[in-house]
């Protein structure tokens, strides 16, 4: 039998940079990207339910994700491996912050988070096997006063399109960043500590398979 990260896991995720962070720590991935259908629906619902708390929230996007990366692997006659999946939100004050359906969206959701300090959390979920296993993430921002004129310039950049919260740390909303507790690298979409402890319960841990394979 192959150790699993002697063929690696699987990355249920289209985001480059949990790519890059996956890499960083050294794990061996395979990317496992959902068909876009348009006849065949949303294949993970990613709209807040009634009432929802965006912890609770983000924690049963990342795990729906995760398992529905694992059926589809089997689905799709894959080797079996470990599928792993996140999700990120951006809150303030019990408020849901994803992704900006568009521009004007976007600077609105700058002009909610001026000046203020809100919550950027990361869900990861692992499924293998029968066993699905999540870990939580909490950061802290604070951002800057912004003026309508920056909203705008950064917005125009298009940076914000994609992003929950309507921006992206590693990118140019870094000067709007005056204070950051917690994980940098989860406020980017994967809080690396986080995941390699949870692929270190599962077994998965890179180092000790590398140490493994020498």
């Amino acid at each position: 039998m192959i150790a699993p990260l002697d063929r690696g896991i699987y990355l249920a995720s289209r985001s480059p940079r949990r790519r890059e962070l996956l890499a960083q720590i050294g794990v061996r991935y395979h990317l496992l990207l959902f068909r876009e259908r348009p006849e065949s629906g949303l294949e993970v619902n990613e709209e807040p339910l009634a009432g929802e708390a965006p912890d609770a929230y983000v924690q049963r996007v990342a795990r729906a994700k995760a398992e529905t990366g694992w059926r589809r692997m089997q689905q799709r006659n894959l080797p079996h491996a470990p599928v792993l999946a996140a999700d990120t939100t951006v809150a303030l004050e019990g408020r849901i912050f994803g992704k900006p359906a568009d521009r004007k969206e976007a600077a609105s959701v700058l002009a909610a988070l001026s000046g203020r300090s809100h919550q950027v959390l990361t869900a990861v979920a692992l499924q293998n096997g029968d066993r699905l296993d999540s870990t939580l993430s909490r950061s802290e921002v604070r951002f800057k006063e912004l003026s309508a004129r920056e909203i705008e310039d950064y917005v125009a950049t298009g940076e914000a399109d994609d992003k929950a919260g309507s921006y992206a740390i590693q990118g140019r909303a870094a000067r709007f960043v005056a204070e950051l507790r917690g994980s940098y690298s989860g406020v980017m979409g994967l809080p690396l500590f986080e995941t390699a402890e949870l692929l270190r319960a599962a077994g998965l841990d890179p180092l000790t398979n590398l140490r493994a394979r020498r």
